[in-house]
């Protein structure tokens, strides 16, 4: 993976509730194992009407939206536990997602992924949707290392909770076997220096 410290970007505003993971990536395109080329399927059936035609009123067909930085509704990710949400998403091109409520298997696969779950106040959420809409060229900084998200223009700015092992992970670049390698001469030691019965 690679590391995460601190993201300055515009944002896309989803402001829908209850996004789930079927229709992050619909389940008819779960048969590749390869993460690549799943941002191609990203929200699908609201990208695109029935007849493939593009929906042009979807906000990510909209020129105007562009970015690193997703604004969702409450409750993002629920659903099946498919990986492939997390998969989707990132190769959208997609960094964090921000939302007031995360579906707990959804946030483990996106932060296995390389991918910030931001969860933030309703209050602040709302903020954040209606700024990005009335000005989508609106900058929002998140600063993992010091757990903060701000508006670029205004400073307003919450604090967010992270596992304290997922940020040092995504800091460092480290997927699960990384960080163990990373701590190989710790294990080592206290291989060697462990009392056997």
């Amino acid at each position: 993976m690679k590391q995460f410290k601190k993201i300055i970007s515009t944002a896309i505003p989803l402001p829908i509730e209850n996004i789930d993971t079927d229709q992050i990536i619909p389940a008819r395109f779960l048969k590749a194992t390869d993460k690549k080329g799943f941002g191609e399927n990203l929200f699908r059936d609201w990208r695109f009407h029935k007849d493939g035609s593009i929906n042009s009123e979807f906000v990510l067909n909209n020129d105007s939206f562009s970015g690193q930085i997703l604004i969702a509704g409450t409750n993002f990710g629920c659903g099946s536990s498919r990986e492939h949400a997390a998969w989707s998403i990132g190769d959208y091109g997609f960094k964090v997602v921000i939302s007031s409520f995360f579906a707990d298997i959804f946030k483990g696969n996106a932060l296995n992924n390389g991918i910030l779950p931001v969860q933030v106040s309703e209050e602040f959420l709302q903020i954040l949707l209606n700024t990005v809409k009335e000005n989508p060229q609106s900058k929002i900084e998140v600063d993992l290392e010091n757990q903060k998200i701000s508006l670029e223009e205004t400073k307003t700015s919450e604090t967010f909770e992270i596992n304290p092992y997922k940020k040092l992970c995504l800091i460092n670049g480290y997927d699960d076997i990384d960080y163990l390698i990373s701590i190989k001469d710790t294990i080592e030691t206290f291989e060697k220096n462990r009392i056997t019965i």
